[in-house]
């Protein structure tokens, strides 16, 4: 049976570790002036990919962005092409 992933919340940052403790996906949205925060960076094991998770990483941070108050920007190339497709405030 596959144990549901689970991710920890930092300041601008999500993130899933394996046990011991190996970042296996990650997203960074540093906060910018203005009210923004900026995905900048996406990366995902490739023991991970094609599972959907770094779409599941841009759609957490872009929610937990907005419950700041704040406006995303996307300027990691994924979650640029993310946006595209799913974010219809761009």
């Amino acid at each position: 049976m596959k144990r549901a992933m689970i991710f920890k919340y930092q300041s601008n940052r999500i993130y899933h570790a394996n046990q011991q403790g190996k970042v296996l996906a990650e997203i960074l949205f540093p906060y910018e002036e203005g009210n923004i925060a900026n995905i900048t960076h996406t990366v995902v094991d490739d023991s991970l990919k094609g599972q959907g998770i770094a779409g599941k990483l841009v759609q957490m941070a872009v929610e937990e962005i907005e419950r700041s108050h704040k406006t995303p920007k996307f300027t990691c190339p994924y979650a640029a092409k993310w946006a595209e497709k799913n974010y219809k405030k761009c």
